[in-house]
């Protein structure tokens, strides 16, 4: 057992935007002892202050009074993609280290000068997706680190789906500039790819729109037609520093597929990764000696992870001086992959990636984020 957790130690959160995704850090956080939400701002009052009422301690406050609060070490930022440098720099000038959901900025310039003003400031930023810190791909990871399928040589992601217009109320946003399938998931996809093989320096990639329009299927404005502006079929071929290629499918063009969501082959043997937007799932190895499909324990990741473990790994750092893993500069990265692979899908060349990271340490096997 952990010894608990003192004042100097628990780090104190302001959220920054009281949407939908707010509501599944909020549940996760009373059991994470080293985090602490003591403030909630929305550019709706109600809503900020509806949701404070749901957090024992916490007050709802301006965006304006979050970033000058003198209980607040941490700005969250969970506002739309479009708003996420600019809450980010207030949050920064104010002395705020920062952890905003995906992306990390609407393009790579902007995410680059976040980069630049945090260290000038002499904070943190963070950035999900966290969920490749559950046991799903840490498990996997261990894997790999143990050389039990040899040495990589090339990986798959599979993301397709017909389209969220489907379900959507208001889908718009997904088929504009900033939206489409690579930028929607491929997130989640490059963090689990990233975490298990390392960074990536060179792409090749095609993209298409088939559709000029799309249909919302749901809600009151049911049946009505938008116009696609972005790629929706966007595939690519990854070449990772270590030499591994990884192929990336993403789509909102498949009604229906039988893909794995994410498989890693070695010289020695194959390695099965669940769905990278989940925390856990099974892993399954096939070794070259052994001819059969067989699952795997686990064997790395936080346990029973949910989304806000990267907050609480975070503040583990800042307590022990150490990395944090879901870092800023993992999510730059990643955000440059993407970029670059649009761009070679327009030129038709490979592009090379200038950005790199250092590839996240591995979470130990029963680990807690306030303690490894």
């Amino acid at each position: 057992m952990g010894h608990p957790m003192t004042d100097q130690q628990i780090l104190r959160v302001g959220v920054v935007g009281a949407g939908n995704i707010s509501g599944a850090y909020l549940d996760t956080f009373p059991r994470l002892t080293n985090l602490r939400v003591t403030a909630i701002a929305d550019l709706d009052p109600a809503r900020a202050t509806l949701a404070a009422k749901e957090v024992p301690g916490a007050r709802a406050l301006t965006p304006e009074e979050l970033y000058a609060a003198q209980d607040v070490d941490l700005v969250l930022n969970l506002t739309l993609p479009a708003a996420h440098a600019q809450v980010a720099h207030a949050a920064i000038a104010a002395g705020k280290h920062v952890y905003g959901e995906k992306p990390l900025a609407a393009t790579t310039a902007e995410a680059h000068a976040l980069l630049e003003a945090a260290d000038a400031a002499g904070v943190r930023i963070g950035c999900a997706p966290d969920t490749v810190l559950g046991t799903g791909v840490q498990t996997a990871r261990a894997v790999l680190d143990a050389g039990w399928i040899g040495s990589p040589v090339a990986a798959t992601g599979f993301m397709v789906t017909p389209g969220h217009e489907r379900w959507h109320p208001a889908p718009e946003f997904y088929y504009r500039p900033g939206g489409g399938p690579l930028l929607d998931m491929g997130p989640y996809y490059l963090t689990a790819l990233i975490t298990l093989l390392g960074p990536v320096r060179r792409v090749v990639g095609m993209s298409a729109t088939p559709r000029a329009t799309r249909s919302i299927g749901s809600g009151p404005r049911a049946g009505t037609e938008f116009p696609v502006e972005v790629a929706t079929h966007v595939t690519g071929v990854l070449e990772h520093e270590n030499g591994a290629l990884s192929t990336l499918l993403m789509s909102f063009d498949v009604w229906a597929g039988a893909l794995p969501r994410i498989e890693v082959y070695g010289t020695g043997g194959s390695l099965s990764v669940p769905d990278p937007n989940g925390f856990d799932g099974e892993v399954r190895l096939f070794r070259a000696e052994a001819k059969e499909w067989e699952p795997v324990p686990d064997r790395g990741g936080y346990p029973g992870a949910s989304r806000g473990y990267g907050v609480a790994d975070l503040a583990r750092a800042l307590a022990d001086g150490g990395p944090h893993r879901a870092d800023g500069r993992v999510a730059y990265h990643i955000l440059d992959v993407m970029e670059s692979l649009l761009a070679a899908a327009r030129s038709g060349e490979s592009v090379t990636v200038t950005s790199t990271c250092e590839r996240p340490a591995a979470v130990p096997a029963s680990a807690r984020p306030e303690e490894q």
